[in-house]
């Protein structure tokens, strides 16, 4: 070996040599024989369970608390503090083989801490930040400060760390400097006496032998100037009181001014936060969990910067933890007076008699829970008074002076006091309760009240004990079951383990609470519209040709067509925010483009107002949540996929809501109880089917939306998908959306408005069969929807009831003329009782058996044809054939023959009733703007033969001029003329009825306006 070195070969032969076991015993320290190891308290940190495991045949340690591990090198070292170099020497000593001269390994004596203070001539920040690092340097290599650490309960390593603690010892940074003499040493000496750091009268360190805390500017500091500078230095000697000399304090402070916040973070992380009186309190609370926790410069400490600090941060609350004695309540009266000017409420945390929070604590032996005792019996104080005996349950028992010690029975936690816990990026949640840590993960997925499945995990860092089972929080038996499986894997003490449970579930319903908030505000905050978002949907609401201008932003958009049922389902989509919306129902055969129209609807709705399912099973509905639904859109994609649902379909467009009374198992006593759950509506509807057999009482309540399947329509729509593969076609991608979001963002402006219809008494409607009672409300809900689209075009009027301010618009006649050229076209297939696809063939077949007819010089009537000659001659597929053709026979429109086993038919029908779907009675409007309510209208109304049609199908000429009211079947407000004896007026206007016309004009319009007063 040469001299001063040791090989790595002599050094294991060292180690082996030396039995860490023999050399543990001859520190006297207590060893329990576990299986082949031997189980120690372990050396490096404060624990009462043996958690340090020696393994004699490797001769190596570990501790499952601290994670401690090594050789006997290691143990050597840190037990009895020796450097390196001495450690080497202490082992060769051991083993009987130590050199006769100390060259063999040299020994380096300890030396002072290395001076590292330099003048950077700024403004003394630069030296203070050297002076708190040479403090904690200090610390950290001083047993005398750890030791006075420990007996204080503040020996937290993450406390020393990240608040840098420091020991200045018994000659403090004095002793560190240059000779007086030098030059260095003479300015720096200066410099720390101008800062305060040494006294001007013995040049020695003003906090000689004191703990030395930095109070530092944070980042997020509420002064801007503040931030990143050393502030203030607080020093607490480390001197019990009678070692103390008389008139000294124990207390000191940098001579400038008080200023900063200690541990500022803690407020903006909470709004909530624990004042203490001093430093050793404040870190008191730090180390038993309770990080949302600052402090004052003493009794009389604290300043107008605290708060500034708390107003800037948002602070709601504070707990005061002044000292429990004369001048700590007249302290917290003095802070709680000044919280009460700026609105933050204050709260009195009472200690027993002459009691502060650190001997508090030290005495109760559990601070965590007596904190959270403590906290749980504050009581409220209000401004230029006495505490009161409110606490925070709202309860006026008095609180006895020892009420604050944890006691067998744990107190009931006040609403708004927070369990101190944290929640990881990945969703844990993580609570500490001395050497145990509670994990709970799952939690999240929770979303009734009444339910709080987790998966919790108990560890005891001191044993590396732990438990873990999966468990209902809410279920009492469960939860007892897994504090008595803890208690007895941990070997504690099963109502420690049940007080902590208690405090894991306040804490998940704690996070349960503020997760809901959030998605409360979200959801009421829903998305905000910049300023020239906002500028833009204006701009589209306030378009005079709003209809106009929304069928081409869909046409832009790559549908092709059907103008009128992109329209109707836009306005029905409208109508969510009324209170009876829509239903829309669209109906084709298959891939005819029904999703197409439906998501193309869709796509213009806010994604927050609309919920899209695939299917739905029949009890679903009624646990969608109370609110989830109401003023959305609810869209199925099939109606097939929602037949099992259909009732509650039903329900839910009829009354608005849905209620269900269903059985469950009541938890605490496990017999079965009704529970009730509820959907709140209104909800609008949107299905597609391709059934053409539809539910009548669902049918009853839709608007029918038909799908156009003509050969043209396909070739348009052929010629837009080739379109797309274009230039043309990918620019049409980027505008649509544009298009797209400019439209969401005009649905997100529309508001709930009241509509109010002045005309509403002077519409007609059909009045024939008893379903036209639901389609009446269908019409003069579209009509609704129209003015409601075009709210930001009408005036905004205000009426008063019953103490109540109601908002509303008007209907304009323009509205109703919209409505009405929509009503003809969707209402009118809706009323007719063949369905479109039906009336479509037979419209097709009249055509082709006349032109059979023509060829074989026969009458229509007698001419007879086969499917199959249809088949041939239309392109219709065989199955939707043979249900339309059946469907007829049965309408009596098709005669059907047998003859063997082939069928033929006889067409009945000669078109006399029209071929394009119309309903007629309504009102129809010429002067949109200029008929005001309360004017007699001065407009021409149709004559008697206006519903007729000549042979030609064009409309015949009116008799006469409609001047007056008039005998002979002559609505007396519409002038439309009535159909027969059967039928009877509806409101002030006549009947009307379902006609058929060809290629015709509407017929002669009236003005609108509503009857003069007699």
């Amino acid at each position: 070996m040469s001299k001063g070195r040791m090989t790595p070969e002599a050094l294991e032969r060292l180690k082996r040599e030396v039995s860490l076991l023999e050399l543990a015993r001859s520190q006297n320290r207590k060893l329990t024989k576990q299986g082949k190891d031997v189980v120690t308290l372990c050396p490096f940190h404060h624990e009462k369970t043996p958690s340090c495991v020696i393994s004699p045949s490797k001769n190596l340690y570990h501790c499952f608390g601290c994670n401690a591990g090594g050789s006997v090198l290691d143990w050597l070292q840190h037990t009895e503090r020796l450097t390196y170099p001495q450690t080497l020497v202490r082992l060769r000593e051991l083993t009987g083989s130590a050199p006769s001269s100390a060259a063999a390994v040299p020994v380096t004596p300890p030396s002072p801490p290395r001076q590292t203070l330099t003048d950077l001539d700024d403004d003394g920040q630069a030296l203070l930040h050297q002076v708190t690092d040479f403090y904690h340097r200090n610390l950290l290599n001083s047993p005398e400060a750890v030791a006075w650490l420990e007996k204080r309960g503040l020996n937290h390593p993450e406390l020393v760390k990240h608040f840098r603690l420091g020991f200045a010892g018994a000659h403090g940074v004095a002793g560190a400097l240059p000779s007086p003499h030098s030059k260095e040493g003479k300015s720096l000496r200066q410099r720390l006496t101008a800062l305060g750091v040494i006294r001007e009268s013995n040049r020695q360190d003003h906090f000689r032998g004191c703990l030395v805390v930095p109070v530092t500017g944070g980042s997020e500091s509420y002064d801007p100037a503040l931030r990143g500078r050393v502030l203030q230095l607080y020093g607490r000697r480390m001197l019990t009181d009678s070692q103390i000399k008389k008139g000294s304090a124990k207390h000191l402070y940098l001579p400038s001014p008080l200023t900063g916040i200690w541990n500022e973070e803690a407020l903006k992380a909470s709004p909530e936060v624990i004042l203490c009186e001093a430093l050793i309190d404040a870190m008191t609370f730090w180390c038993a969990g309770y990080r949302n926790v600052i402090a004052a410069f003493g009794v009389n400490g604290f300043t107008a910067g605290h708060l500034a600090a708390l107003q800037y941060h948002g602070v709601k609350r504070v707990m005061i933890a002044f000292d429990r004695d004369e001048a700590g309540d007249r302290g917290a009266e003095a802070v709680a007076e000044q919280l009460a000017g700026c609105g933050i409420a204050a709260w009195r945390v009472r200690f027993p008699a002459g009691m502060d929070a650190n001997a508090y604590a030290l005495k109760s032996g559990n601070p965590e829970s007596a904190f959270a005792l403590a906290l749980a019996q504050a009581v409220r104080m209000k401004s230029g008074s006495a505490v009161t005996s409110e606490n925070v349950t709202g309860s006026n028992e008095t609180i006895s002076p020892l009420a604050a010690f944890p006691a067998s029975q744990p107190a009931h936690r006040p609403a708004e006091t927070r369990i101190a816990c944290e929640v990881t990026p990945a969703g844990e949640l993580l609570l500490r309760s001395g050497p145990r840590q509670w994990r709970v993960r799952g939690w999240q997925k929770n979303t009734l009240a009444e339910v709080m499945k987790v998966n919790v995990q108990v560890l005891d860092e001191s044993t590396g004990a732990f438990h873990v089972d999966q468990l209902d929080m809410y279920h009492a038996k469960q939860r007892q079951a897994y504090v008595n499986m803890a208690a007895s894997e941990l070997e504690c003490d099963a109502a420690v383990i049940k007080r902590e449970c208690g405090r894991v579930l306040l804490a998940l319903e704690q996070q349960q609470d503020e997760r809901l908030k959030v998605t409360e505000q979200e959801s009421a905050a829903g998305v905000t519209l910049s300023a020239e978002e906002e500028k833009e949907a204006l701009r589209l609401l306030k378009d005079p040709q709003l209809a106009e201008r929304i069928v081409n932003d869909l046409a832009s958009c790559g549908m092709v067509g059907e103008s009128a049922n992109l329209l109707t389902g836009y306005l029905a989509a409208t109508s969510r925010k009324l209170d009876r919306p829509l239903a829309v129902l669209i109906q084709s055969s298959s891939a005819a483009g029904k999703s197409s129209l439906m998501d193309a609807v869709l796509s213009l709705i806010p994604e927050e107002e609309r919920v899209q399912y695939s299917a739905m099973t029949g009890q679903s509905l009624y646990y969608l949540g109370e609110t989830s639904l109401s003023h959305k859109i609810l869209a199925i994609a099939e109606e097939e996929g929602v037949r099992q649902a259909a009732y509650a379909l039903k329900l839910l467009q009829s009354d608005g809501e849905l209620k269900i009374a269903s059985t469950g198992k009541d938890e605490s006593s496990g017999e079965l109880v009704t529970r009730e759950y509820r959907v709140q509506g209104p909800v609008m509807l949107m299905l597609t089917t391709t059934a053409s057999d539809v539910d009548e009482e669902l049918l009853n309540r839709c608007l029918v939306l038909t799908v156009n399947e003509s050969r043209e329509q396909t070739e348009a729509i052929h010629a837009a998908q080739r379109k797309s593969q274009t230039l043309a076609g990918l620019l049409q991608s980027s505008e649509k959306q544009y298009l797209t979001t400019l439209h969401q963002n005009a649905q997100r402006l529309l508001r709930p408005l009241k509509v109010v219809n002045p005309y509403a008494e002077q519409l007609t409607f059909l009045s024939d069969k008893t379903r036209t009672r639901r389609d009446h409300m269908k019409y003069l809900t579209l009509i609704q929807a129209v003015a409601l689209l075009h709210q930001y075009q009408r005036e905004v009027k205000r009426a008063e009831h019953r103490g109540q301010v109601i908002e509303y618009i008007e209907v304009r006649p323009s509205d109703i003329k919209l409505a009405n050229r929509l009503a003809h076209e969707v209402l009118g297939r809706t009323l007719d009782e063949m369905p479109p696809q039906t009336r479509r063939l037979l419209v097709l077949l009249l055509d082709q058996v006349k032109t059979w007819a023509e060829k074989q010089a026969v009458k229509p009537d007698e001419l007879r044809f086969t499917r199959r000659d249809v088949r041939s001659a239309l392109g219709q597929g065989d199955t939707q054939l043979k249900i339309h053709l059946a469907r007829l026979v049965e309408m009596e429109y098709l005669l059907l023959h047998r003859r063997g086993l082939t069928y033929e038919y006889t067409l009945l029908w000669d078109g006399g009733d029209g071929e394009e779907a119309h309903l007629c009675g309504l009102l129809n409007v010429t002067e949109p703007e200029t008929a005001v309510p309360g004017n007699e209208g001065g407009a021409s109304r149709p004559g008697p033969e206006a519903d007729r049609s000549d042979k030609n199908g064009g409309w015949s000429a009116s008799g006469r001029d409609a001047v007056g009211g008039r005998s002979g079947g002559e609505k007396v407000a519409s002038g439309q003329t009535t159909q027969g004896p059967e039928t009877k007026p509806a409101g002030l206007n006549g009947n009307t009825v379902i006609r058929k016309k060809k290629k015709t004009p509407p017929p002669p319009s009236a003005s609108l306006s509503q009857p003069a007063s007699s």
